[in-house]
């Protein structure tokens, strides 16, 4: 392994925990029963299996166990609050607001809903990537049925406020949604103290397996109604149809019960080397921090370079580190950061950014060692540029 690039790119994924990988194991080959089948031994296990992750997802975000429904990921989580929420109160309103710096799983279900007629207002975000609060308040009208708003950003790690967002929504009763992906276990959620009404949820940032997420739907004070997206069996209340997948739920819960354990000390090694991966890479002329420099995910690092062209820098980063520009999900495509574009950035800064996702198994000498090959890399690569 020593031969491989660092990894650095723990917003795209995260590698599964060896002990969630144990916990999982057995869900493959001795309790692999179906939990829908409630008639023997086999199903009762699994069953068990996966009210426990209920039980543990609930807890992490104070709802109840009841309000937890378990999807692919945090995409169909966000598109079956979306469209959900869409289908079922359009008859209260067709006004839905998001933000410019949304993960694109937010941005494309809301421009699919415009096309079927429905109002969407995309805010703005301020220099440092936070909403201003008072455009959302005026923003808000009586056919206002959603506001989706992320907890913290895919790319530049930012907080959002969620409290005084939930306050201003529950105020003139419109439900509030929150892409929590990157949040879950990594920052204290409170659903009832911050008044969210959906939370969108995934295993895989959070050293657990992929192909698992989840929504929390309120069920009280106010209720929330969803229109389901998948048919076929009447599985999750009714949201969401389709077999559950035992042993990907049991890592879900395993991951985030052991970050949980884990969030304060991690929380603090995590902004020690961001900080310090920071003080070095800041000596460079024209670098540019994206992002609140506080109000930010503690492994989250993303900077713009002035002066180097952005693909032959991910191009030079390669041998030494694992790296993104930008969202993994819309890394196939040729556009520069909606997110940095938001915050004010050039093309060319957008382009030149690199995200770093500093993790769980990173170590000091790693952060030194990418800092050093970084800055020379940068520096060799405008010195090229001065002779072209």
């Amino acid at each position: 392994m020593s031969d491989r690039p660092i990894y650095l790119d723990c917003h795209a994924t995260t590698p599964v925990d060896e002990r969630v990988l144990a916990a999982m194991l057995p869900y493959f080959t001795q309790h692999f029963g179906n939990p829908s089948s409630i008639s023997h031994v086999y199903g009762w296990e699994a069953e068990a299996a996966v009210k426990q992750t209920r039980s543990i997802l609930a807890e992490a975000i104070n709802a109840t166990p009841e309000e937890i429904v378990f999807t692919s990921g945090a995409t169909e989580a966000n598109n079956l609050a979306i469209k959900g929420v869409a289908e079922a109160y359009y008859q209260k309103g067709q006004h839905i607001i998001t933000v410019a710096t949304e993960h694109s799983a937010v941005i494309d279900p809301c421009n699919y809903l415009k096309s079927l007629g429905f109002e969407v207002t995309i805010l703005p975000v301020e220099k440092d990537g936070i909403i201003n609060l008072n455009q959302l308040e005026k923003a808000l009208r009586p056919d206002t049925i959603l506001v989706s708003v992320m907890a913290a950003n895919n790319e530049i790690g930012v907080l959002q406020p969620l409290a005084e967002i939930g306050e201003l929504c529950r105020s003139q009763e419109i439900i509030f949604h929150t892409d929590a992906a990157q949040a879950i276990a990594k920052i204290p959620l409170d659903v009832q103290a911050m008044k969210i009404d959906l939370m969108s949820l995934t295993a895989h940032k959070v050293y657990g397996p992929k192909g698992i997420g989840a929504i929390y739907v309120r069920r009280r004070n106010p209720r929330v109604q969803l229109a389901a997206q998948q048919h076929g069996g009447g599985h999750e209340r009714g949201m969401r149809s389709g077999t559950l997948y035992t042993p990907q739920i049991v890592g879900f819960g395993k991951a985030v019960e052991i970050a949980l354990e884990e969030q304060k000390i991690e929380c603090d090694r995590l902004t020690q080397l961001r900080e310090r991966l920071w003080e070095q890479l800041s000596q460079l002329p024209g670098i540019h921090l994206n992002g609140h420099p506080t109000q930010r995910l503690a492994g989250n690092l993303n900077i713009s370079v002035e002066g180097v062209d952005g693909a032959a820098l991910l191009l030079g980063l390669q041998p030494v580190m694992a790296v993104s520009s930008g969202s993994a999900c819309s890394s196939v495509t040729t556009a520069p950061s909606h997110v940095l574009t938001a915050l004010g950035h050039s093309e060319q800064l957008a382009y030149a950014s690199v995200r770093f996702g500093i993790g769980r198994f990173n170590t000091q000498e790693e952060i030194d060692k990418v800092a050093e090959y970084f800055i020379s890399t940068v520096q060799s690569l405008r010195q090229q540029a001065t002779f072209v």
